[in-house]
């Protein structure tokens, strides 16, 4: 599962665990015991994730291409969103004939646990380009108010420029 918040900081740790996942992925897949055509289907789908803020809102950005919108999943439940989906490989080539598979097919499931200033009844989620964009909008208590500073009561006076005598 991951945080919304403090996720900056654990960004090169998850960059180093995804290639360590890519190099175990490249050494076992030949040697897979169910042979090499279910080691193309069961490999570890985990699509990356961009998430950035403004003052109204937390945007997701996952990126799922080859993934029909039909074979992917949204919910929030328990201040947790998941994103479900499935990337299926395609029947009409032959997996005999392939030389090299580095694209990643099966399902994933991302988790996110949203910060206290989410409101969970206001999520909307787009799809487009190979891209699905999860806005997450925020509580109104939690958007940045501009506070007007008023002086108590004081007239602020203006300087003039003292007149030359002769």
């Amino acid at each position: 599962m991951t945080l919304l918040t403090g996720w900056e900081s654990l960004r090169e740790l998850s960059a180093m665990q995804d290639r360590m996942n890519r190099a175990n992925r490249l050494f076992r897949e030949p040697y897979s015991p169910e042979g090499p055509a279910e080691a193309l289907t069961t490999t570890a789908l985990a699509p990356p994730v961009d998430i950035y803020e403004d003052e109204h809102n937390i945007i997701l950005k996952i990126e799922v291409p080859g993934i029909d919108e039909k074979d992917i999943d949204v919910s929030v439940q328990n201040n947790t969103l998941t994103v479900h989906g499935e990337r299926k490989i395609e029947k009409e080539e032959k997996e005999e004939n392939f030389r090299r598979v580095e694209r990643q097919y099966g399902s994933f499931t991302r988790s996110f646990t949203l910060p206290g200033s989410v409101d969970p009844g206001e999520v909307s989620a787009d799809y487009n380009k190979g891209v699905l964009k999860i806005k997450l909008a925020k509580k109104a208590e939690a958007k940045p108010k501009q506070i007007k500073v008023n002086v108590g009561g004081e007239k602020v006076l203006e300087a003039k420029a003292p007149s030359k005598a002769a």
